[in-house]
């Protein structure tokens, strides 16, 4: 006796002849689809099978494919918006070619506002560059650099463009900060030598200049002490003049004397050559001291911008933020102190990134080493927090003998000696293999 085929054997079955019986329908309705066209261009024969919207079979059911639908739909729109954006940097990038410079920055303008990208923004830096927009160039390379702080294009850019506005200093910086991440780079190298040619010419100029004004200013004080003295010497020397002519005139012999011996005053002629002697080391006494005292002003200056510059120091956002800012206080530790303590020591991390170089890092723990004893606890936590930026350990692993040796002294004498406080042995101790590793 044949077994009765379950339901799900059931299911199958109905589901198989249901199929058959759409492909006999579609093929039906394929042959039939003998669409006829009129005069009028409009469709009077029946509509293919393909165009059905409805099957019996429930292969065409809207409801059943809605959310496949739906899903494939979501996905090309977000595709099409990052091909849009794409496309405008591309379109820009012809233009960019065909000297269209102003075109080329509308489709930049488009790309960045789709998705903004650093590349974009470099691109749009350059356009503006050929058309003497140099503001706006600057502006759009900091912003490629807020996205991305290692693209080099976008720092040698920006050093043109600083070059062009007349900020050699900071041209100088980019362009050292590019050739850094970049260190075999032709392009690079070459602009930083032109542009720190420009730079010392400028100091060299301003520094004639300031010369030149500190010695028309000595000039004219000892042209004015000269004066005064011919003056005065001129008098005695019109008066004895007209003396010596009297005698002359009085005496048997012209040009003799009355003992009869040739005539010679020597107190008058020896007098014009000493007091020009006398003006000369003047005017050289007035040069030295105005040269002090110039290097006391200047001196002074110097302090009262450093002392500003300290009231003015902000965080900074980024490795190259940071790198200039240090290099701007070379040798002024106290400026350097002060750099790091507005940083917040769990920032350093995200700060650095993977951009430390071995200069910083050593500059930095040297640093910390200058204020560790007044501020023991701020000066650990920069110490914890610098292990934590990416490539630490290779850094560490990568330092010169003469960094090791710095390094290995600095913790023997100032982390790790009897004077550090106690409570912070142990915690030094661990920190000591990480920065002296055996």
């Amino acid at each position: 006796m044949a077994r009765a085929p379950g339901k799900h054997g059931r299911d199958q079955a109905l589901d198989w002849e249901l199929l058959k019986d759409s492909d006999k329908k579609m093929k039906k309705k394929s042959q039939a689809s003998d669409m006829k066209i009129g005069e009028d261009g409009r469709s009077t024969g029946k509509t293919s099978a393909v165009d059905s919207s409805t099957s019996s079979s429930g292969l065409y059911d809207y409801p059943r494919n809605f959310d496949a639908i739906n899903r494939l739909s979501n996905s090309l729109t977000i595709d099409e918006g990052t091909v849009n954006a794409t496309t405008e940097k591309e379109l820009g990038n012809e233009y960019f070619k065909q000297k269209k410079y102003k075109e080329a920055i509308e489709f930049y303008s488009r790309s960045i506002a789709l998705s903004p990208t650093a590349v974009a923004f470099a691109n749009r830096a350059m356009a503006y560059l050929k058309i003497k927009r140099f503001r706006e160039a600057e502006d759009d390379c900091t912003e490629a650099l807020n996205l991305d702080d290692r693209y080099i294009k976008a720092y040698s850019r920006r050093a043109t463009t600083r070059k062009e506005l007349g900020k050699l200093k900071e041209s100088i910086e980019d362009s050292e900060f590019a050739l850094k991440l970049e260190p075999n780079n032709q392009e690079i190298k070459k602009q930083y030598a032109e542009v720190k040619s420009l730079y010392e010419k400028e100091i060299l100029q301003k520094a004639s200049e300031s010369l030149r004004s500190s010695l028309q200013g000595a000039q004219k004080g000892g042209r004015s002490e000269a004066n005064k003295a011919k003056e005065n010497d001129g008098d005695g020397a019109v008066k004895k003049s007209i003396y010596v002519e009297e005698i002359k005139n009085k005496s048997t012999g012209a040009g003799s004397r009355s003992d009869g011996q040739l005539g010679n005053d020597s107190h008058a002629n020896a007098t014009p050559s000493s007091n020009k002697e006398s003006i000369q080391r003047n005017s050289r006494t007035g040069r030295q001291e105005l040269k002090a005292s110039v290097k006391e002003l200047a001196s002074q200056a110097a302090s009262r911008a450093m002392a500003e510059a300290a009231k003015n120091i902000m965080p900074p956002n980024s490795a190259y933020q940071f790198e200039v800012s240090w290099r701007g206080f070379s040798g002024d530790r106290a400026l350097q102190a002060q750099l790091l303590k507005v940083i917040t020591p769990s920032a350093l991390p995200q700060i650095f990134k993977n951009a430390l170089s071995v200069t910083i890092l050593i500059d930095i723990i040297k640093c910390v080493a200058s204020f560790f004893i007044n501020d023991t606890d701020l000066a650990v936590k920069y110490l914890e927090n610098l292990t934590k930026v990416p490539r630490f350990d290779i850094l560490i692993m990568c330092l010169p003998s003469t960094d090791k040796a710095d390094l290995l002294r600095m913790w023997d004498e100032v982390f790790c000696s009897e004077a550090s406080p106690v409570e912070y042995a142990e915690i030094l101790d661990n920190m000591r293999s990480k920065y002296c590793p055996k």
